[in-house]
């Protein structure tokens, strides 16, 4: 059957490289269900609500200042060796239209658990609705995908190996979300010691949380420990932070569940 040759575009290469060194991380996957009613009862009484990927973005990170292993990468040179950072860098995947085109884009958040969930939301607001050349990671992104694809994935390369710089490139965890179409993550895989990402949430409060991770970097004991203490922090300290001025204290999590 004869078809018509259709060449990558921009968006489709920087996925393809993404996807390359995905392959080449021996990921390890965990799923958890948890309990975030405090939560959801402190962000329905909040005179303006906080994005779901903003609460969950900033209390994985919060999770992960508590757990160093989440902020380790494995990296290569000059030796194969674990290079741990003192704060996270979060790298949303955020899909645009580039030119009529659906694109996957990732926008990089540096310490979001040192930021407000304001600053987070602004931040998230910005990369899904500004124009794309005005953000400077999707415009880099861009840019870095017109070179030859030896270039890229050679840089690539020395990008994901150099401990110092690899955080400022690709971030430390990542987060990707599907809930809002009703659907969930099933196998995450990617370059980052640790992709989050969560299913839709019941009326109850219940939500899958899905983790996946480089199992050079830890093992699924350490992810599960961290799955049972973003359950926590979802329902203490981010409930707090949203919960309005005067109000009482969002009431202890119940035990979190397999």
């Amino acid at each position: 059957m004869r078809g018509r040759f259709i060449p990558l575009s921009l968006p489709r290469r920087i996925v393809a490289d993404h996807c390359y060194f995905a392959r080449k991380t021996p990921t390890g996957v965990l799923r958890r269900r948890i309990n975030i009613a405090p939560l959801m009862k402190a962000r329905a009484d909040a005179s303006k609500k906080a994005p779901w990927f903003a609460l969950f973005l900033k209390g994985y990170a919060l999770v992960a200042q508590q757990h160093a292993p989440l902020r380790r990468v494995y990296v290569k040179l000059p030796w194969p060796h674990l290079y741990e950072y003192p704060a996270s860098v979060a790298s949303l995947v955020i899909e645009r239209d580039y030119k009529g085109e659906d694109a996957l884009f990732l926008a990089r958040l540096k310490n979001p658990a040192a930021l407000s969930l304001g600053e987070i939301a602004a931040k998230i607001t910005e990369a899904k609705g500004a124009p794309i050349e005005s953000v400077k990671d999707f415009r880099l992104a861009l840019r870095f995908a017109r070179a030859p694809m030896l270039l890229r994935r050679a840089l690539w390369w020395l990008g994901m190996n150099i401990g110092r710089q690899r955080a400022n490139f690709f971030g430390t965890f990542g987060v990707t979300v599907l809930s809002g179409d009703g659907t969930e993550v099933n196998f995450p895989i990617s370059p980052w010691t640790s992709l989050m990402s969560y299913g839709p949430i019941s009326a109850d409060g219940d939500v899958e949380i899905v983790i996946g991770f480089d199992h050079r970097v830890m093992d699924g004991a350490v992810i599960s420990r961290a799955m049972g203490a973003l359950e926590t922090v979802l329902n203490s300290a981010i409930a707090t932070e949203i919960a309005p001025r005067g109000a009482e204290a969002p009431a202890s999590p119940a035990p979190a569940r397999p």
